[in-house]
């Protein structure tokens, strides 16, 4: 009940519902593609889209306690650490495309808008637990901070997603092979050069995520227009210049 209460708070309402009805369409394809193919090839994509909600669900969880004033307790400290673990997930589908290249080429198209519904599902989901972060920042820290902040995120992310897709790691190895997780960060920072994706796909990787918050973040602060300009067409013929 208190994680419902937490998700749909006045503040997080709108997002919360669209990105519910948005998760539940990308459901109803996977499932959809399973009954019409009797195939559970993409069924994984549902526990993808299942972790990229958490990062949402610790992040609000951090701005309860910060709103709250308990920012020097382990809760808050460890919601944190639990939502930039969580983070890689939901960009992570993206490169759930890979599988459109080796095998199921006759339902291409299908299966394309299935992963990329569940890839821009986690995506929007993922940046608007990145939104709350950094208003806890801003007020924090300030506003340069926070950009410094999303930066941060952004490449730690794109790592987190390629220890994922090329090293077979996942968030909970951490806790359960934390012995080879940390070989496999030691093989990467002594040698970031071993192969071509080793470097260039965490910093392509980083700019995708970076870029595409900017453009979102630019989107939210979009100032409507005035309806009375659009009620009155004289209004705006009356705004340009006139000329003797």
């Amino acid at each position: 009940m208190r994680i419902l209460t937490l998700l749909f708070r006045r503040e997080a309402a709108v997002p919360v519902v669209a990105l519910t009805f948005a998760s539940a369409v990308s459901v109803a394809l996977v499932l959809a593609r399973v009954a019409w193919t009797w195939k559970l090839h993409y069924a994984f994509l549902i526990w993808n889209l299942f972790l990229a909600w958490l990062p949402l669900l610790f992040a609000l969880l951090a701005c309860e306690r910060y709103r709250s004033r308990q920012t020097h307790d382990w809760y808050f400290f460890s919601f944190i650490a639990a939502w930039l673990l969580f983070f890689p997930n939901a960009p992570y589908i993206f490169t759930d495309l890979i599988h459109l290249t080796t095998r199921y080429y006759s339902h291409f198209w299908v299966d394309l808008v299935i992963i990329l519904s569940c890839a821009i599902t986690g995506l929007i989901l993922d940046f608007v637990s990145l939104y709350l972060m950094q208003c806890i920042v801003i007020k924090a820290f300030g506003r340069i901070a926070s950009w410094l902040f999303i930066a941060l995120v952004a490449g730690l992310s794109s790592f987190g997603i390629y220890l994922g897709r090329f090293l077979r790691f996942n968030s909970w190895d951490i806790l359960f092979k934390p012995v080879a997780l940390y070989h496999g960060i030691g093989g990467w920072v002594t040698n970031p050069l071993q192969s071509s994706h080793a470097c260039v796909f965490p910093l392509l990787f980083a700019a995708f995520l970076f870029i595409s918050y900017v453009m979102l973040y630019a989107l939210t602060h979009l100032q409507p227009a005035s309806p009375n300009a659009f009620s009155n067409p004289d209004s705006l013929h009356d705004s340009q210049p006139k000329h003797a």
